[in-house]
């Protein structure tokens, strides 16, 4: 149930970064819902991966690489789901960076 309710969370978040960030777009509920989805699973599956094999760069640069990371996942995303784009590099700091405190928040919300 709680991961059924951090997916809306997450859409919710995306509709409204679309709605805030000129640069980003998503063409209606169920492509957000998609959206957050793919972000889910490759945040779960995909990027314990990456993390590990970017540890020596994420120890350098202090854990600020991975945020590097989680805005080309980001970036990535757009590229594959159709009716969600990212104009630049820019928006997708943007875009990765709100949907990260909101993921942050409601991990903290939702804390067992």
């Amino acid at each position: 149930m709680i991961l059924i309710i951090r997916l809306i969370i997450n859409t919710l978040a995306l509709l409204g970064i679309a709605y805030l960030v000129p640069g980003i777009s998503v063409d209606n509920f169920i492509t957000a819902l998609i959206v957050a989805l793919v972000l889910g699973l490759i945040n779960a599956l995909v990027l314990p991966l990456i993390k590990l094999l970017t540890l020596p760069i994420n120890i350098l640069t202090l854990g600020l690489f991975s945020f590097a990371v989680n805005v080309l996942v980001f970036w990535l995303v757009s590229v594959f789901v159709p009716g969600f784009t990212v104009g630049g590099i820019i928006e997708a700091i943007i875009g990765a960076l709100i949907l990260s405190v909101v993921a942050w928040l409601t991990n903290i919300f939702f804390k067992k």
